[in-house]
């Protein structure tokens, strides 16, 4: 999902690239209708990598629903949610693919809250918001997951399927919301990473 990444798009790409040459893989932006060229930047990779779309929407804005509608318009046989600011860890998705692979899993977790996770150089009163977050949506949850509020996570499609028809896609936290819905029996794997701070665009906090 995008809004204002301009500076992070070209980024983003080579990156991700970089990471995963080793397998077969596509690299789907959805833009709210950015107003600093971040759809200009990312035509311009997309018309020299097939492997890169766009969806731009007009008059529409979400994070979880511009996730929702990326993963629809994949037929991949698996998905990850991952931002554009780079806050993200890029080198942890070919650990997330693998275990998918190798164990009986739902879900692969990026968490700043287990093993060498870290909240990095985010503002103390975000990390105090995102914990009070947390405990609150471990009440509602069916088990203990340290990390409900992160962003970034990979599943097979077969799980998406599963749950995309009762997601409420409002808000933006999208874990959360496929959490609640799948239930007890989701079985899901949890991975450190440390979450970087971010050094162009525009935060996304409270983007509805």
């Amino acid at each position: 999902p995008t809004l204002n990444e301009r500076g992070n798009i070209s980024l983003v790409y080579e990156r991700v690239k970089s990471i995963l040459a080793h397998e077969a893989w596509e690299l789907i932006f959805v833009d709210d209708d950015s107003s600093d060229g971040t759809c200009n930047a990312i035509l311009e990779i997309a018309a020299k990598d097939s492997r890169v779309r766009m969806i731009q929407r007009i008059n529409r804005k979400g994070l979880s629903s511009a996730c929702i509608e990326g993963m629809l318009s994949s037929c991949a046989p698996m998905l990850a949610v991952m931002d554009a600011d780079l806050q993200h860890d890029e080198t942890l998705l070919p650990r997330m693919l693998a275990d998918l692979k190798s164990e009986s899993l739902d879900m692969v977790v990026g968490s700043r809250y287990v093993g060498t996770g870290s909240t990095g150089d985010l503002a103390k009163h975000r990390v105090w918001t995102s914990k009070i977050a947390t405990f609150l949506s471990n009440y509602f949850l069916k088990q203990q997951i340290f990390d409900p509020m992160s962003g970034y996570f990979m599943f097979p499609r077969v799980f998406f399927d599963s749950v995309e028809n009762e997601l409420s896609g409002r808000g933006f936290k999208l874990l959360l919301d496929m959490l609640i819905t799948s239930g007890s029996k989701t079985k899901i794997k949890e991975l450190p990473y440390v979450m970087r701070s971010r050094d162009v665009g525009e935060s996304k906090l409270g983007y509805f």
